[in-house]
């Protein structure tokens, strides 16, 4: 099931009415609170939304589209100034240049598309932990239409349990037999977190509360504010059973994204999935964060 959001006013928003009677038809009883708190303000911040549309396969293609035209332009140009060889010639070397150029950056684009992204997918870690009890795993694309960029979300039934049995046991075995791997690749598992200081109130705080102002002193901020930054280990050692779960997750809207894009590659034998050639969501987290080299990787 997929919801689109109104391309209509502003800000965008979702049908919270349709909303509400798909999920209650299919089980599902939420209440509106909960929907815009799980969903609604993680998806639709226009931050987020403009993200979106920069991060965007079509907004990928006419960057690279974009890129040839100049690299074309430019190096016509140059090459006809110095006079380097016949017209014909030079505008075939040209072409070539500039395509070669233009599909090593739209290569390097897909590239990243296909990967993580904390900016979309982490921000529907919440809303999962709720669906998922309810066997349905929830992602975020975005469409273009024109100019306007319309998040849709997708509602795909999937029951984690044999996936979580599963990714306890692969954990359980790596505990046993490779337990630095498994700790090194978890490791890579986190977030960075900037906490502002102010000298300011590290002065006054000695003094009386009385005497301290309410607010900083923000004059000459570049100077004073200071930032600590700590990692935030997303996936804490602990028992496997938990650790798994924390992975399923953290990787269900990302694995929602690139099932539903055609972008999730290929596996000789599928595990818990109805489809054949397509990676349940244990064994996409055995390859991309265990290190398990169950299949090849290959994005379409």
């Amino acid at each position: 099931m997929v919801l689109s959001a109104h391309k209509a006013g502003s800000p965008a928003r979702f049908d919270m009415n349709l909303c509400a009677a798909r999920l209650k038809s299919l089980g599902i009883q939420m209440t509106t609170d909960q929907w815009r708190t799980l969903v609604q303000y993680a998806v639709l911040e226009p931050a987020v939304k403009k993200y979106m549309f920069y991060n965007s396969r079509a907004f990928g293609i006419a960057v690279a589209v974009v890129i040839y035209v100049t690299l074309w332009i430019n190096l016509y140009s140059i090459l006809q100034i110095y006079s380097l060889g016949q017209s014909w010639k030079i505008s075939i070397l040209v072409t070539l240049a500039a395509l070669m150029a233009a599909l090593v950056i739209r290569f390097i684009i897909h590239q990243q598309q296909g990967k993580m992204n904390t900016n979309t997918d982490m921000r529907l870690v919440a809303a999962n932990e709720v669906f998922m009890k309810h066997e349905l795993l929830v992602g975020v694309t975005v469409k273009l239409d024109q100019l306007h960029s319309i998040p849709q979300l997708w509602f795909v039934h999937f029951n984690v349990e044999p996936c979580l049995q599963t990714l306890e046991e692969s954990i359980t075995e790596m505990k046993r037999n490779q337990e630095p791997v498994l700790r090194h690749n978890l490791d890579e598992l986190c977030l960075v977190t900037e906490t502002a200081i102010f000298p300011a109130q590290e002065e006054n705080a000695e003094g009386s509360i009385e005497e301290s102002p309410l607010l900083p002193d923000m004059t000459n901020n570049s100077r004073s504010l200071l930032k600590c930054r700590e990692l935030l280990r997303l996936i804490p050692d602990g028992a496997p059973k938990v650790m798994a779960l924390q992975l399923l997750t953290i990787y269900s809207s990302y694995y929602i994204r690139l099932l539903v894009s055609d972008q999730l590659p290929e596996v000789p034998e599928r595990r818990h999935v109805m489809f054949n050639h397509i990676p349940c969501l244990c064994q996409f987290i055995e390859f991309t964060v265990l290190g398990r080299r169950c299949f090849s990787f290959k994005l379409s």
